[in-house]
C-alpha cells in the first residue's frame, strides 16, 4: 500500500494506530461475548436441571421464569456481538477483496484506504459494544429475577 504523500508521518502513524485500536475493540467485544454466552448457556442449563427437581411458589415459578427469558433474550444479543458481519463495504478489507480478481487486488492495495476501513469498523465496534451492554443488562435482570425465586423457595421451606 502506498502512502499518501499529502500525509504526514503522524498522520501515517495516527491512522495506523487508530486501525489497530478499532480491530481490537472488536476483537474484545468478541472475548467478552464468548465469555458470557458460557456463562449465560451453564445458567440456563442450571435453571432446566433444577426446574424438574425443584417445586416453586407460583411467584417464585413467575421470577424464574422470567429470568430464564432474560438469559435467553441476553444470548440472543450475545449472538449478534460475535456473528460475522462481511459487508465489506470500505474497499479495504477481506469481505470487499473476496470479490476481486488477484490485479484487482493488488490495484487497490495500491490506494491508502484505512481510513474508510476505521470509519466502516468503527460502526461495527459501537454496534457490537451496545449490543454487549444490552445484554449484560439482560443478565443483571434475569440474575435478580432468579435471585427472586431462590427467595421464594427459601422463604417457603421457613
Amino acid at each position: 500500500m502506498t502512502t499518501n504523500p499529502d500525509l504526514t508521518p503522524a498522520a501515517d502513524t495516527a491512522l495506523t494506530g487508530a486501525l489497530s485500536e478499532v480491530q481490537s475493540q472488536i476483537a474484545r467485544t468478541d472475548t467478552k461475548a464468548g465469555l458470557l454466552m458460557a456463562v449465560v448457556t451453564g445458567s440456563l442449563a442450571a435453571i432446566g436441571a433444577a426446574g424438574s427437581a425443584v417445586t416453586l411458589p407460583l411467584v417464585g415459578a413467575i421470577a424464574a421464569g422470567t429470568g430464564a427469558a432474560a438469559l435467553v433474550v441476553a444470548a440472543v444479543m450475545l449472538l449478534s456481538v460475535i456473528r460475522p458481519r462481511l459487508g465489506g463495504n470500505d474497499r479495504a478489507s477481506f469481505p470487499y477483496w473476496a470479490g476481486l480478481t488477484g490485479e484487482q487486488v493488488r490495484e487497490s492495495l495500491t490506494t491508502d484506504r484505512r481510513h474508510h476501513a476505521i470509519a466502516v469498523l468503527s460502526r461495527i465496534a459501537v454496534a457490537k459494544h451496545r449490543a454487549l451492554q444490552r445484554a449484560v443488562d439482560a443478565i443483571r435482570t434475569g440474575g435478580a429475577l432468579l435471585v427472586i425465586a431462590a427467595l421464594t423457595l427459601i422463604g417457603g421451606a421457613l
